[in-house]
């Protein structure tokens, strides 16, 4: 919660956390229910948006619950939040114990809980019977006149579709244009493109940010398609234990260098993101960080991209007066912070 309310003070614009049962490596240490940690963040701050980065609706929580759980989290933080959903992992959803449904039937799955879910933002009662979700005769009895608005993760076509079709906002991990321009052409023209890099910043040591990253993050170029079926943190950890350090400082900027910070973050402005979400590695880091991104970090980013990072959108969804950058800060628990330069999240590692 201290973070929380610092990151907000530091000047970032919201605040994310990921919705994991469990974290990607051992080494993490921790995964604390995103929906808990959200309700009480919402108390101690005032302005920033918070979002679930990103929560997935098709088998650990039922589409209902979801639309119930966001509903009320809009309520407590007074309209500032934004429901994130993706198709999931294996590595939360499993424990369950449904099994893994093979990619394109996850896409079903999730193409039914994005209509439950928008359908039940209405008030009214809803019944539905698909192909693998069903509700019945199911009605939200404390959601705002203007529900939350909705995000989902991309990563190819199909995601992009149900993206354009269902959301304010397309959330993406890497600085692809391509995503962002097959997401415009369907029909996400003027919605929210909302990123995430990677930094791994110390006041003093590039060693030391190489070493947190590789210890924490190594796994995180294997990629979705790949990690989205890893069973566990064995999988993750075993997947991926021929990446040398040397290997992670290439794709992460690593040390005080902040125009390698910038850098990382000028790729997803270039790209055509809107929101660009800084995972800072290194939850001991926290304090510190945070500190250094409102006297240093935001105000470069400011200057270097001449824009204003900070200043909010008519609407929360970003589709009325917005087509700059925002800048958030995305926590998490333990021992990796994510810092966005639009998201503040909360996450497990």
């Amino acid at each position: 919660m201290r973070y929380a309310a610092q990151a907000e003070e530091a000047g970032f614009d919201f605040e994310v956390m990921s919705d994991h049962y469990f974290p990607w490596l051992d080494s993490m240490g921790h995964a604390p229910n995103a929906w808990t940690t959200l309700g009480a963040v919402a108390q101690v701050t005032e302005r920033v948006e918070l979002m679930t980065y990103v929560t997935c609706p098709i088998m650990r929580y039922h589409p209902a619950l979801v639309a119930q759980q966001a509903a009320t989290l809009g309520l407590l933080s007074d309209g500032r939040f934004l429901l994130g959903l993706g198709a999931g992992e294996n590595l939360n959803e499993h424990v369950v114990g449904r099994g893994w449904p093979p990619a394109n039937i996850r896409h079903e799955m999730f193409d039914e809980a994005l209509h439950i879910i928008t359908e039940l933002f209405s008030g009214d009662y809803v019944n539905f019977a698909g192909t693998h979700l069903r509700v019945d005769s199911a009605k939200l009895w404390d959601v705002a006149l203007e529900p939350p608005k909705i995000g989902v993760a991309v990563s190819g076509a199909k995601s992009i579709r149900l993206a354009a079709n269902y959301a304010d906002a397309m959330i993406a991990v890497e600085p692809d244009a391509e995503l962002t321009n097959q997401f415009e052409a369907a029909g996400g023209a003027g919605k929210r493109r909302i990123g995430q890099v990677l930094i791994s910043w110390d006041p003093s040591s590039k060693d030391d940010a190489i070493a947190r990253a590789h210890d924490l993050f190594r796994w995180f170029g294997g990629g979705w398609k790949v990690n989205a079926e890893l069973p566990g943190t064995a999988a993750f950890d075993a997947a991926r234990q021929s990446v040398r350090p040397e290997d992670v400082a290439q794709s992460i900027p690593c040390g005080p260098d902040i125009d390698a910070h910038v850098a990382a973050v000028r790729d997803f402005v270039d790209a055509g993101f809107t929101d660009v979400a800084i995972v800072q590695i290194g939850g001991q880091t926290h304090p510190e960080f945070l500190d250094w991104a409102g006297k240093e970090l935001l105000p470069a980013l400011r200057r270097t991209l001449k824009q204003n990072w900070l200043t909010r959108p008519t609407g929360l969804d970003g589709t009325t007066g917005h087509r700059g950058q925002r800048a958030g800060a995305h926590q998490m628990v333990g021992d990796i912070a994510q810092l966005d330069v639009a998201q503040l999240r909360y996450m497990h590692q």
